[in-house]
């Protein structure tokens, strides 16, 4: 009974912190201001900005002191590696990290000169590497690197301040083939004319499908 009490409770305090991380993007996300000069922030937006930094350097504390734990755990074996995985899906990990990700990859393509003024970004790189420790223990990790699948690389042009094109092939998505991968089962979406796969994504989400 206590445990699920606990349980309950702690469900309780995730959702209050997924509604506050929702709340913060929310008000950084860009209106169609009629007028107002580019490059310039209103001081309430700066300090959504700050207080969206300060959110996530405290989440990135937690889970840079979680996942080296997880780690070593879950090293042991892939039995090990599973408990660890059903853990941490229900940690702040699992729960907050990939919507901020992808919340902030969207704000990053409306307003990159606002996302560079909050600071939050090279925040969250820095889990980069922990990130990458634990997820080359899961099973099947040498089939996944083989295929052809690539993040579009929106981390890099950020902090480099070049575009990708250049150095790689786009490859052109119909809107016939977008919408006959989505018949199959797949979940490809698209956002300022570029095709994301979120269909991993979307078996972690909280939200839903009818939301994504």
């Amino acid at each position: 009974v206590d445990q699920e009490l606990y349980s309950k409770e702690r469900s309780a305090s995730l959702d209050l912190l997924l509604r506050f991380q929702r709340l913060l993007v929310s008000k950084l996300y860009p209106a169609d201001c009629v007028g107002q000069v580019p490059n310039t922030y209103s001081p309430d937006l700066l300090g959504v900005g700050s207080l969206l930094k300060k959110y996530t350097a405290l989440l990135c504390t937690h889970i840079g002191d979680i996942l080296p734990v997880a780690t070593s755990i879950a090293c042991t074996s892939h039995r090990h590696f599973a408990e660890v995985s059903r853990v941490v899906d229900g940690d702040l990990t699992g729960i907050l990290l990939p919507e901020l990700v992808v919340s902030i990859v969207l704000l990053l393509s409306k307003n990159a000169g606002l996302m560079q003024e909050a600071g939050a970004i090279p925040l969250l790189a820095g889990l980069l590497e922990h990130l990458d420790r634990f997820n080359h223990l899961a099973p099947g990790k040498e089939r996944d690197d083989n295929e052809d699948l690539a993040w579009p690389g929106i981390m890099g042009s950020f902090f480099t301040g070049q575009s990708c094109r250049n150095n790689e092939e786009v490859t052109l998505i119909r809107k016939a083939d977008l919408e006959n991968h989505n018949k199959d089962g797949g979940f490809w979406t698209v956002i300022d004319g570029k095709v994301y796969d979120i269909k991993d994504f979307q078996t972690q989400s909280l939200t839903g499908s009818s939301i994504l």
